[in-house]
């Protein structure tokens, strides 16, 4: 090894559309133990004008997604989940999407971006700390098993309101 990052996977980045539901309903089930998203939820998300919900395609097969939410008149947007096919995890893919869901956020205006991360996912951590997110929140008991969430947030360069 080189000691240089692994350059980014090659993804395409797109808002998701109604016939990604049962992909992403796969995703969910393969990528979180718990805590997971209801069909419902995602059904809604997909078209919501306050949520993006984007998805990293290799091809045809939907290998991962960010969903962000975004409030009338509030500058922060939050990033809700990041989810990346546990055949992809350590190739980039996360930051990929975390870049676009930045990416995103600014696009529709906003200032800053939210997220909280399990206190156990230490990967999910090293990314956010690595991309220049601060911690400044610790919530116990927030996850439905439990575990401690510790909520970061990040500027976004000329952000307004979103």
């Amino acid at each position: 090894m080189s000691g240089h990052p692994s350059p980014a996977p090659v993804v395409t980045i797109r808002p998701a559309i109604r016939d990604d539901l049962d992909a992403l309903m796969a995703l969910e089930a393969a990528a979180f133990a718990t805590d997971r998203a209801e069909r419902r939820a995602i059904r809604h998300a997909i078209g919501s004008p306050s949520i993006s919900l984007l998805v990293a395609l290799d091809e045809a097969v939907l290998v991962g997604a960010a969903t962000i939410e975004r409030r009338r008149g509030s500058g922060r947007a939050r990033l809700s989940s990041i989810a990346v096919a546990p055949s992809r995890a350590g190739t980039g893919l996360g930051r990929v999407l975390l870049q676009a869901a930045e990416a995103e956020a600014l696009a529709r205006g906003c200032e800053a971006l939210r997220l909280e991360v399990r206190e156990d996912n230490g990967a999910g951590i090293r990314l956010y700390e690595r991309s220049g997110y601060r911690r400044f929140e610790t919530v116990p008991d927030y996850y439905e098993d439990g575990t401690t969430a510790w909520r970061y947030e990040k500027r976004l360069a000329g952000g307004e309101a979103c």
